[in-house]
């Protein structure tokens, strides 16, 4: 017994090709609608990851949340697990002929800093230094 349809005589049923038999054109696969979602590189997540660690090194964040999306990644911080994130860190390809591919956005939503590198837009983190008088 099978989950297919009899046959009427002298129909031959049609092999399927096993999956290292069929080719699939990689222009045909980019196209596809299935498409893979965007994600962050090794590079682009070990730049991150450097401020997020020292930031949680100095007390201020505590958690974060990677998303994949179809039209984006994010890395989302929060300063506790239930809350809306502090800052979110998003990759948007197809802004990277425009504004930049890399953003950064605070928790309402107003984009912070925007660039063509993560490095450049990642520096929004780091603190100036202020003259203490004695």
């Amino acid at each position: 017994m099978t989950d297919e349809p009899d046959l009427p005589r002298g129909e031959a049923r049609h092999q399927r090709p096993t999956t290292s038999e069929v080719v699939v054109d990689l222009s045909e696969y980019k196209n596809a609608r299935n498409a893979p979602p965007v994600t962050f590189h090794r590079r682009e997540l070990d730049q991150i990851l450097w401020i997020y660690g020292r930031m949680v090194g100095e007390g201020e964040w505590r958690d974060y949340a990677i998303d994949h999306l179809k039209d984006r990644a994010v890395f989302s911080v929060f300063k506790r697990a239930g809350e809306m994130p502090l800052f979110r860190i998003e990759k948007n390809p197809t802004l990277a002929a425009k504004q930049g591919a890399y953003s950064v956005l605070n928790v309402h939503g107003t984009i912070l800093k925007r660039g063509h590198e993560l490095g450049q837009v990642l520096k929004v983190f780091d603190k100036a230094l202020k003259l203490v008088e004695t």
